[in-house]
C-alpha cells in the first residue's frame, strides 16, 4: 500500500511564492491545512520529516495538479486529501478534506495514518 498526500496547492515557483505570501499576510484563510500542519513558512517541519523517514509505508507527496495528471481520478475529489493506493491501482480515501481541516498538529495527523 502506498499513502498519497495531496496538497491543496499547485506546483511551480510562482504558486509557491503566492502560498508563502498568503501564509504571511492572511494565514487564517490559507486553503491547505495539510500544508499548514506539515510545513512552516519555508520548509517541512522536523517532526514531519522524522515521521516520513521512519514510516514503513511508501509515501508520495503531490500538488493537486500533479495528482490530477498522474492518477486521473474517476470521481471529483476535494483537497487536501490523503489517499491509499490498492494493488489494482485503485485509490481510496484514507483521511478526507473535512478530517484534515479538523487536525491541528503533526501528532494528531500521524495518529490518523496506518502504522
Amino acid at each position: 500500500m502506498k499513502i498519497v498526500f495531496v496538497y491543496n496547492a499547485d506546483k511551480g515557483l510562482m504558486n509557491r511564492l503566492f502560498d508563502i505570501g498568503h501564509k504571511l499576510i492572511r494565514p487564517e484563510t490559507y486553503s491547505c491545512q495539510l500544508c499548514s500542519i506539515t510545513h512552516d513558512l519555508l520548509r517541512e517541519k522536523n517532526e514531519w520529516t522524522q515521521y516520513r523517514n521512519l514510516s514503513n509505508h511508501e509515501l508520495e507527496f503531490l500538488h493537486k495538479d500533479e495528482f490530477q495528471e498522474h492518477y486521473q481520478p474517476k470521481r471529483p475529489l476535494t483537497f487536501p486529501i490523503i489517499l491509499k493506493t490498492m494493488e489494482n491501482n485503485q485509490i481510496e480515501v484514507l483521511v478526507s478534506t473535512e478530517e484534515i481541516n479538523q487536525i491541528t498538529s503533526i501528532e494528531e495527523l500521524i495518529q490518523r495514518l496506518p502504522k
